[in-house]
């Protein structure tokens, strides 16, 4: 209720005014703030719902578009048809970030819907080098959502904002509390599952291994007690090949081996086609294969999103 009121106290902050690209969640009560940053020819940026396909998509209107055309695009329609997807290598700089939030104080503390997306989307802001300490963060609410919270129901991965805008006033929180700096690996919902669901952060991982970061997961240790044996990879005769395309020629066969080890699935047989940009990967069945295919889903490497699905031609 009087969401897109609140929206257009957006206008009258400098921050917004002096922002390129502002980004902006996807939920409705935003929607005229997405239209707003459209309508000012600013770069707007919308996470994917739940991380699922990517990060973000730049909303991109046709030229010459209508205020109608813009309303659209600042729909979850318009966001599916007037967008193209940014990942991990858009390079992507952020001005200013509007969450929403279930609850927020005077102080800038913020509670979400308690599921992280908005926690971890700022963390995977942080590590792509999108936003700064200083990129002011701002929600926009119902009066009623402005309420005491204890300092104490706050996590070290909890974002906190700098603007608060409701239907009737706008609040500069001047919080001192440090915002995010990274995705906190071990964090209590950050495990195998929540990487099963979200392939960005896989690659996320990945990289940030690669760069000597303690990247452990709160379900890691369970994880390597219940590892297969070697015994158990004999028999059943019936081998299943994984397709891998679009490898960049950057990328060496070392670099492919030490991701299938991270993510848990090396096969029993690599089979490098490099210059081809391809590689095939031998399983021991089939669901050990599709579950193969679904943990690499997603993975970059080289600046590529590579192609993973089980090969059209099987042979035992």
């Amino acid at each position: 209720q009087g969401a897109s009121h609140a929206a257009t106290r957006l206008l009258g902050l400098q921050d917004f005014k002096a922002a390129n690209t502002v980004k902006i969640n996807p939920d409705a009560p935003q929607k005229n703030a997405r239209f707003l940053t459209l309508e000012a020819r600013k770069t707007l940026l919308v996470p994917t719902p739940r991380l699922r396909t990517g990060l973000f998509n730049k909303i991109v209107p046709p030229s010459g578009a209508t205020k109608e055309i813009l309303r659209i695009c600042a729909t979850s329609r318009g966001i599916k048809e007037y967008s193209v997807p940014v990942g991990l290598d858009g390079k992507a700089r952020v001005d200013l970030v509007v969450v929403g939030s279930v609850a927020v104080s005077e102080k800038g503390w913020r509670i979400g819907k308690g599921e992280g997306y908005a926690d971890m989307e700022y963390a995977m802001m942080v590590s792509m080098g999108a936003v700064q300490a200083d990129t002011p963060v701002v929600t926009i609410v119902h009066d009623c959502q402005v309420v005491d919270i204890a300092e104490e129901l706050l996590d070290d991965h909890d974002l906190t904002v700098d603007y608060i805008l409701t239907p009737t006033r706008t609040i500069k929180t001047n919080c001192k509390r440090p915002k995010p700096q990274g995705i906190i690996w071990h964090k209590a919902n950050l495990g195998y599952e929540m990487l099963g669901k979200i392939p960005i952060l896989k690659t996320l991982r990945y990289r940030e291994k690669q760069a000597g970061k303690d990247v452990t997961l709160q379900d890691e240790h369970s994880e390597l007690a219940n590892a297969e044996t070697p015994a158990a990879l004999e028999g059943s005769g019936m081998i299943t090949t994984v397709y891998v395309g679009n490898i960049p020629p950057s990328v060496r066969v070392s670099e492919l081996k030490c991701a299938l080890r991270e993510f848990h699935v090396t096969p029993l047989r690599l089979n490098w086609q490099g210059a081809q940009h391809r590689a095939f990967l031998d399983y021991k069945d089939k669901a050990t294969a599709e579950s193969a295919v679904s943990s690499l889903k997603g993975l970059s490497l080289g600046g590529n999103t590579l192609r993973v699905e089980l090969a059209k031609n099987q042979r035992n």
